[in-house]
Formats: C-alpha cells, structure tokens, sequence
C-alpha cells in the first residue's frame, strides 16, 4: 500500500500552503477565480486582483508549477500546464477575547487555512 502511494505521488504535481493568517471563506473568493485555468493565464489574473489573498495563491501556484518542472526536469512550455484542482481548508483558529462592556468579554476567532494547489500537464487530445 505503502509502494502504491509512493508510485502515485511521483506523477502528482502539487504544492501546500499551510496556516495562511486569513479566513478559509476569503480565500476561497480568489481561488475560484482561478480553478481550472492554464497556469499563465492564472498568474496574470492574480496579478491584478485587489484582494491580499491573491499573493497566498499566487505563491503556491508559483511553487506548484516549480515542483512539476523539477520532477519532469525540464521547463514548462507556454501553455502546457493547467490547474487540476485547488482547494482551501480550514486552519487553526486562534481564540482571543476583547474587553466589552459591563464586565464581559467578547469572543474573537481569528481564522487560518491551508491552500493546495494541483498542476497537470495538457495531453494532445486536450488541446
């Protein structure tokens, strides 16, 4: 089992980034920008979005994109790679308390969550 995992992680492209400061919920609006693109024309769509999340994904997908070329040892041609799958989990949440009136304190849960970005290559029949 063990032999199997091993063999199929060596033809998975993939990078992880772990207890990224924000919440899971604002992540996901910037990775749904991006689901399923060619990994070019990702990039430059993470260049222009506002939101603080965008430099998270685009750092991942820029580590993905560096594991594929390392594994197959060579540079990925332009348009050659696209995003199989992204997705966000939710991290660690930190709990905190804020002075609130009358004696009382006020629950404050400050979010993280883990981005996985998978890259492949486009097969001849894809294109």
């Amino acid at each position: 089992m063990a032999q199997k995992q091993k063999e199929a992680k060596k033809t998975t492209y993939f990078a992880t980034l772990r207890d990224i400061p924000s919440s899971p919920r604002k992540m996901r609006y910037v990775v749904d920008l991006v689901r399923g693109m060619e990994v070019n024309k990702a990039l430059a769509t993470l260049k222009f979005v506002s939101k603080h999340a965008a430099k998270d994904v685009e750092k991942v997908l820029r580590s993905a994109i560096s594991n594929w070329e390392q594994k197959n040892e060579r540079k990925a041609e332009n348009d050659e790679l696209y995003i199989s799958r992204i997705y966000v989990d939710e991290g660690q949440t930190l709990k905190r308390m804020r002075p609130a009136p009358q004696g009382r304190g006020y629950r404050i849960r400050k979010r993280s969550n883990h981005v996985t970005v998978f890259v492949d290559a486009k097969t001849k029949e894809e294109n």
